[in-house]
């Protein structure tokens, strides 16, 4: 490792480009030269996706790209963002437990309370073991500093959230993959403006784009045989490492008064990290209050999802995720373009704009329907 550091350093090429280069690019080919195999061995068990309630496929689909995923993103972060790994301990565990339930959710579907159980497990190991946790509201809701037991809690809360949010974000084809590449990348470039201590991050960040990206190439596939989808072990790594990205974004702006630790400032940076992450949770709590006005049970699968109220308008998978990601975009830049304006009023303008963008489909159709 001290050769190529000493190579790199009389080149005069930055071992970090090299590094996000490297790690895109392998990232991307462990996982689009892996999921053909996926793909075979799915179709050859039958360990495939049936179509049901909240599903928009009509066939039944492989459903384990998830784990091409998450090889990629083992073999790559560790590689070249192993800094990460060694000052986030358990990180590492977190990713292989969240692998073994979502493949065991994949094939067998577990019982939603034993999910749950596992995946508090697996928050508690980041939050209490590594320390990544919200220490601070930065004044949201009158709020700063938070004692260590409620920080504990509501970091793991956020945790779980965030990674069921995204699961169920993953109803048609190219939205939870265009959207985790979405949200990497614009965490990616705020690391990278933050300086060189947040370097790592934007590595991981350009891993996750890259292992997606081979993913999307079968995914969006015409062709059925080549076709995949991430299924519950994809979607369940993806939120958790975005959940993860996004409580490390808002950490950068707490003083930890270390000498070796850049210090900066924003004060709405808990408004931005949720701007950026807003899709899903917008379109949870929206088919959450959906199920509980009709007297349903808030976790009854259903077509409530904002993507669903697209696909009624006549629009194909691709369209919608098109303009999905084009709407939240928006919202981001809204959100960056105000983002020193005062923290409470940033984020209601943020969940204004995500309700908006989760109730226009559903306006639009009635106005199509005649009177």
């Amino acid at each position: 490792m001290d050769e190529i550091k000493d190579l790199l350093a009389q080149s005069g090429i930055p071992q970090f480009y090299v590094k996000l280069g490297l790690g895109i690019l392998c990232s991307f080919l462990l996982t689009f030269y892996t999921i053909p195999t996926v793909v075979k061995i799915s179709r050859r068990k039958n360990l495939m996706d049936e179509p049901g309630a909240r599903s928009s496929h009509l066939r039944k689909i492989p459903n384990l790209g998830g784990i091409s995923i998450f090889y990629s993103l083992a073999v790559c972060a560790s590689i070249f963002a192993f800094e990460l790994f060694d000052l986030y301990k358990f990180l590492f565990a977190s990713l292989v437990i969240l692998l073994y339930i979502g493949v065991m959710d994949d094939i067998v579907v577990m019982r939603a309370y034993k999910k749950l159980f596992a995946q508090i497990i697996v928050t508690s190991l980041i939050v209490i073991g590594s320390d990544v946790r919200i220490r601070s509201f930065f004044g949201l809701f009158g709020v700063y500093e938070l004692n260590y037991f409620f920080s504990v809690a509501i970091s793991i809360f956020t945790f779980i959230v965030l990674i069921n949010a995204f699961n169920l974000i993953d109803g048609i084809d190219g939205l939870a993959g265009g959207y985790s590449i979405l949200c990497s990348a614009m965490f990616g470039i705020s690391y990278y403006r933050l300086g060189e201590y947040n370097y790592p991050l934007v590595v991981l960040s350009g891993v996750i784009i890259g292992s997606v990206i081979g993913f999307l190439y079968f995914n969006l596939s015409n062709y059925r045989q080549n076709k995949i989808f991430m299924g519950d072990t994809g979607s369940m790594i993806l939120g958790f490492l975005l959940a993860f990205t996004a409580i490390c974004f808002i950490d950068i702006f707490i003083d930890k008064q270390l000498p070796e630790v850049p210090r900066y400032y924003l004060q709405s940076a808990p408004a931005i990290a949720m701007a950026i992450l807003i899709l899903p949770i917008i379109d949870t709590l929206n088919v959450f209050l959906i199920r509980i006005i009709s007297g349903k049970s808030p976790l009854v699968a259903d077509k409530n999802h904002i993507h669903h109220s697209l696909l009624r308008l006549g629009l194909t998978h691709r369209r919608s995720t098109v303009y999905i990601l084009l709407y939240y975009l928006f919202i981001v830049s809204v959100a960056y373009f105000f983002r020193h304006i005062n923290v409470n009023l940033l984020l209601l303008v943020i969940i204004v704009l995500g309700f908006v963008g989760a109730y226009l489909p559903k306006v639009v159709l009635l106005l199509r329907k005649p009177v």
